[in-house]
């Protein structure tokens, strides 16, 4: 199949296919003419992908766990890589996940402790 037709089954915008294969995440065959050969692989390839952006992964990340994902949603097998790469991702996000908090909490207190501007009490 061609790009396109790969684009209408995934949902996936012609743009961004070729952007994935710039990422090396997906590698079309080429016919003669030049135009991206694509195959039932490819679909759930991609169906992989967007199911790993959706966790919050970057295209780097996901170029490396790939060779360790089988079907659609993805089921993930505990490869040697993968483990240690979602282990780091995962104490990534945490941490921001604690900045935000810190954020939040000091945003809530000035909030909080805000003063309305001395000509409101004039009123």
């Amino acid at each position: 199949m061609r790009i396109g037709e790969l684009a209408r089954l995934t949902g996936v915008s012609t743009r961004l296919l070729r952007y994935y294969e710039e990422q090396g995440l997906i590698r079309p065959a080429r016919s003669t003419a030049g135009y991206r050969e694509y195959g039932e692989s490819d679909t759930v390839r991609v169906r992989q992908i967007r199911s790993l952006l959706a966790a919050g992964l970057t295209t780097r990340v996901i170029a490396e766990i790939l060779p360790c994902a089988t079907g659609p949603v993805p089921v993930l097998e505990a490869c040697p890589v993968l483990l240690a790469t979602l282990r780091g991702e995962l104490a990534d996000l945490d941490a921001r996940i604690d900045d935000l908090t810190r954020s939040r909490r000091a945003l809530s207190h000035y909030l909080a402790t805000a003063h309305a501007p001395a000509h409101e009490h004039a009123a």
